[in-house]
């Protein structure tokens, strides 16, 4: 329950992929860094619930949901490359793009409390759309996407193993695996340790990453995260591409659906030979789900 709640509040992918009611999150994200490099970047997501048309196929025992996302080829499970990626909840931001493109898709998964989780989704991404509405140079793309989760706990400890494959016509196949540890210290302190890895079959190579967390909760309006990871990849050999450290504050501004998070962040890429890079990330998320 210590877990179920933290990803709630911190609005986590776990919690957007898994509810089986409605998720809507919007984001205004701020990011100041050394190189200057200071914008706000628009992102959302939307899981709907779609109970009517779920009746009238009463023959299917899944949960049916309409899916609308940004940029939903470049935020993928495990990697930090697009500029709304959470995989612990902690956004590690690599590079900060605008959305420049929509996608849409209808998903089934099984709606029982079971250990297992399992969900499929079909969809079309929109690309280059500068202009929505008009449908100026844009074109449809079609992707899918499977999901699968297994949780088993053991006394105070929580082990989570999920697998995702997926096709995106601009990417390619790939696939993620990613193993959490949760263990609880006490009611207001959850240890969560991350290990991921996404491959991508087009540029042959796994995106690796690992987070070690501590989740705090202050109150009922205020929780901080504490968060060391590191990200590397295994091609053209294995090694860390880079060491983040970093705290995130996160307060419920508004009753329940809009929040704020600060995070002052210390990047080591190796590019720049470990060299620190210091990150200061602002962000207001709407964010509705049960």
């Amino acid at each position: 329950n210590l877990a179920s709640n933290v990803d709630a509040f911190f609005g986590s992918d776990r919690n957007y992929q898994e509810s089986n009611k409605s998720v809507l999150q919007f984001d205004l994200t701020r990011v100041v860094e050394n190189a200057g490099n200071n914008k706000i970047v628009p992102a959302f997501r939307a899981k709907l619930h779609l109970p009517a048309l779920q009746q009238r196929l009463h023959s299917w025992q899944q949960s049916l949901h309409l899916l609308l996302e940004t940029n939903p080829d470049k935020n993928l499970p495990g990697t930090s490359a697009g500029a709304t990626t959470r995989q612990n909840s902690a956004p590690i931001f690599k590079e900060v793009a605008t959305p420049d493109s929509y996608g849409a898709a209808l998903r089934l998964e099984n709606a029982d409390d079971s250990p297992w989780r399992l969900s499929a989704d079909a969809g079309l991404k929109l690309v280059g759309a500068n202009d929505v509405l008009k449908l100026n140079h844009t074109s449809l793309d079609p992707f899918v996407r499977a999901r699968g989760r297994f949780i088993k706990p053991i006394g105070a400890v929580q082990l989570t193993l999920a697998e995702s494959v997926f096709w995106y016509n601009t990417i390619g196949a790939g696939e993620n695996t990613q193993f959490d540890v949760d263990y609880s210290f006490s009611e207001p302190l959850l240890f969560r340790a991350t290990s991921g890895a996404t491959w991508l079959h087009d540029k042959q190579n796994f995106d690796l990453r690992q987070d070690f967390s501590f989740f705090q909760t202050l109150d009922e309006r205020h929780s901080m995260l504490y968060q060391l990871s590191a990200i590397g990849v295994s091609n053209p050999q294995t090694q860390v591409s880079e060491y983040v450290a970093l705290l995130l504050y996160r307060q419920r501004l508004h009753r329940d659906w809009m929040f704020l998070e600060l995070s002052p962040q210390l990047h080591y890429p190796r590019v720049n030979d470990f060299q620190q890079n210091a990150l200061f990330i602002a962000r207001l998320e709407i964010l509705f789900s049960k």
